[in-house]
């Protein structure tokens, strides 16, 4: 109980200070590292930011990477280089709203919005038709369950995408009791419009997790137990339940929302084994 009120209160201060107007802090030597590998692609006028990492000589395969909630692509720092051992080319973005990507105030975030600003960094990058593995974590899962929606669609503009998802340690809309936030919110300016997600989550359940219950997609599912947010051992339960053709790896017992920074050397075997049996 102790570690879920300490999230919540990580969470509020920088919400408090966004909504106070203070000035954010200077960025660390490592997150100005991070920005200055990467790019940005231009989304409606709006700068998106991402970086996408040549790796592995002699793969094809190309792995996008999709952030949580209220952070950034900067989550996958600690197995950035461990994906580029394996992978074509490693890809992350950083969401409109969120990290190095502008933050248009009053602006209705929406997770279709964000899965059309990942959809639009493959064609700027010219992956349009390439096959593309998915791994997404927290809001990131929402978007990533879009992305699988649309691929589903015989109109859909681009190819049916043949996706390997994984699940990082969530999977919204398995479940919306299990889910923090679960009160009607205000769609006011930033930062309440970004948490609209949360209500987007219950309004478009059916759509969501349809899409995850109608896929020969592989998906796998990496958790934490220790997960405040998806609590162990009834999500878990919940989540073999909705979606029993689905593996999952459970980490250590210490494990909790972020695996991919509390464990990466553990998320990263996780996730490759789940790669490589396919």
């Amino acid at each position: 109980m102790k570690e879920w009120w300490l999230q919540v209160a990580l969470l509020a201060v920088p919400l408090l200070a966004v909504y106070l107007h203070l000035p954010p802090p200077q960025p660390s030597p490592a997150l100005r590292s991070w920005k200055s590998a990467g790019s940005f692609f231009t989304y409606k006028d709006l700068n998106i930011f991402y970086r996408d990492s040549s790796g592995a000589v002699g793969s094809s395969d190309v792995v996008v990477l999709l952030h949580g909630f209220p952070t950034s692509s900067y989550d996958w720092s600690k197995i950035w280089e461990g994906l580029t051992q394996r992978f074509h080319r490693v890809i992350a973005l950083d969401f409109l709203g969120f990290g190095f990507s502008d933050k248009p105030r009053p602006h209705g975030y929406s997770i279709f919005e964000q899965a059309t600003i990942v959809e639009g960094l493959l064609r700027h990058l010219g992956l349009r038709h390439q096959r593309i593995n998915l791994l997404s974590h927290d809001y990131g899962d929402t978007v990533a369950q879009e992305l699988l929606h649309r691929s589903l669609r015989p109109s859909c503009p681009f190819l049916p995408l043949r996706i390997p998802f994984s699940f990082v340690s969530t999977a919204p809309g398995v479940n919306s009791s299990l889910e923090c936030g679960q009160h009607p919110l205000p769609n006011k300016d930033f930062p309440f419009s970004i948490l609209q997600y949360i209500n987007q989550r219950k309004k478009h359940r059916e759509r969501w997790l349809g899409a995850l219950t109608s896929t020969s997609v592989p998906l796998h599912l990496i958790y934490g137990p220790l997960d405040p947010v998806n609590p162990h051992p009834e999500f878990l339960q919940l989540y073999k339940k909705a979606l029993p053709t689905s593996t999952v790896s459970v980490l250590d017992d210490h494990i909790g929302h972020y695996p991919q920074l509390e464990d990466p050397t553990g998320f990263l075997n996780a996730y490759l084994n789940f790669i490589n049996s396919f």
